[in-house]
């Protein structure tokens, strides 16, 4: 009985402790005294657990209202994001609706400038054969696109339908090596011949004698002498003048008005009325 009291005197001290204080409590809810020596002591030992129990309890449930409003947090984060996610493809969308509208007004204002029966047709793709520089079209023979029509922008020249199937036709571009046209340089009224140069960026002016006037910038269109391309189409502009002590034409490249890498719309222009000349018999008639 010794041996047990003495290995467990401090956890019955406490508890004799506690029992005294809880009478004391009792108690004192009938009549108030003063209290003694066993209550300050209880009042002494119980106190700082009381204490750490109270910090206790606040400290986690502070932690809980922490890690719930950071749960929150995160949720309301995760929200705006994907919010903001949605109004950023939704301004990319705008952007590239105006970017169309824009295309297709200037498109508008040069069919009302030039007049006549036109296609407009949206680009599909580009042909990768370096053999064969061309763009293809959503519009063929069912809307009225064949073989040999011309083809231009807003901007100027884009080149000429080499084949139409039912619904969509490849367009041999300026630039292609095999490509040719009647141009004019419009400050001097001279005639050029433009031909591709396999570049992009370039196209061969040919044909005007070394003697006449040309300066860089000068502004190329085209003639209508070739019977695809109506008159006064804008070609490019004169880079690279080179006059040869010998020789009698001059060399010189032409930078394309239209940028083919930014190409989405096009208008496929009617087909040039041929050229009639008068027969015999219809000179005899006048006669």
């Amino acid at each position: 009985m010794l041996s047990f009291l003495r290995r467990h005197r401090e956890p019955l001290l406490v508890c004799l402790i506690l029992a005294h204080a809880l009478g004391m409590f009792l108690g004192s809810s009938r009549r108030v005294r003063e209290p003694n020596l066993v209550d300050r002591i209880a009042f002494a030992v119980t106190a700082p657990v009381q204490g750490a129990a109270v910090a206790t309890i606040d400290g986690t449930a502070n932690a809980w209202h922490q890690y719930v409003s950071l749960r929150n947090v995160r949720r309301e984060n995760a929200l705006l994001e994907e919010e903001n996610a949605k109004l950023r493809a939704d301004v990319v969308g705008l952007a590239e609706a105006r970017a169309e509208i824009e295309r297709l007004r200037r498109l508008v204002h040069y069919d009302e400038v030039s007049p006549g029966p036109k296609v407009v047709a949206r680009v599909l793709g580009i042909n990768p054969d370096p053999n064969r520089l061309t763009l293809r079209i959503d519009r063929g023979e069912g809307d009225g696109v064949r073989r040999g029509q011309a083809v231009v922008t807003a901007d100027g020249v884009v080149g000429q339908v080499l084949r139409a199937t039912a619904s969509a036709a490849d367009v041999l571009v300026v630039f292609d090596p095999n490509c040719r046209l009647g141009g004019r340089i419009q400050r001097t009224r001279s005639r050029v011949g433009v031909s591709g140069g396999g570049d992009e960026q370039a196209l061969k002016l040919e044909y005007l004698l070394r003697t006449e006037d040309l300066e860089e910038g000068d502004l190329v269109v085209t003639s209508g002498t070739d019977g695809v391309y109506p008159p006064g189409l804008v070609v490019g502009r004169v880079t690279g003048v080179q006059r040869q002590t010998s020789g009698m034409f001059l060399n010189a490249g032409i930078l394309p008005a239209v940028n083919f890498s930014r190409v989405e719309e096009v208008v496929v222009l009617a087909p040039q009325p041929a050229a009639s000349f008068p027969t015999r018999s219809d000179s005899q008639v006048r006669r």
